[in-house]
C-alpha cells in the first residue's frame, strides 16, 4: 500500500510473484503447487527457468560477455510456449570440438534454428561449465 514501505511498480510486484511461483514459496508459490500438482508444477518451473535464462543472456551480451559459435546437430519441440515462442531441446556442437551440448531454451518463432545452422553460446555464470543459447547473432 505504500504507507510503511516504498511503493513498488506493477512490474516489480509481478517479478516478485513469478519468483515466488518459481521457488514454490510464499502464498502464490504454495497455491500454484497445490492447484497444479507436482508434475505440472515442475513444467511451470521449467518454463519460468527458460524465460529467465533468456533475460540472463540479454544481460550478459549487453555486458560484453564472449560468445562461442556452435552448429545445431538436432532440434526437438517440447510442446511448451512462453509468450508464444517455443521452448525447444537443442543439441549443439561447439566449433573445433567433438563435444555435444544439450540445452532446453526459448527460441524466437521467427528465427527457429535448423540442423546445420550456426548459433552462438555464452558461458552460464550460474553453472560452471554450462552454456546458454544466445541466438544466431543476426537478430538483436
Amino acid at each position: 500500500m505504500g504507507i510503511f514501505k516504498k511503493r513498488r511498480s506493477r512490474e516489480e510486484r509481478a517479478a516478485e510473484i513469478v519468483g515466488q511461483v518459481a521457488a514454490g514459496k510464499g502464498f502464490y508459490g504454495r497455491a500454484t503447487r497445490a492447484f497444479l500438482g507436482n508434475d505440472d508444477f515442475a513444467r511451470v518451473q521449467q518454463s519460468i527457468g527458460a524465460y529467465h535464462s533468456g533475460l540472463d543472456v540479454q544481460q550478459l551480451l549487453a555486458a560484453g560477455a564472449p560468445t562461442m559459435p556452435a552448429a545445431v546437430v538436432s532440434i526437438n519441440d517440447t510442446g511448451k510456449l512462453v509468450n508464444f515462442d517455443p521452448i525447444v531441446d537443442l543439441v549443439l556442437q561447439p566449433s573445433g570440438t567433438a563435444d555435444r551440448i544439450t540445452l532446453q531454451t526459448i527460441v524466437s518463432k521467427l528465427r527457429i534454428p535448423r540442423v546445420g545452422d550456426q548459433v552462438l553460446l555464452v558461458a552460464d555464470p550460474a553453472r560452471a561449465g554450462g552454456y546458454l543459447y544466445a541466438g544466431d547473432g543476426v537478430t538483436p
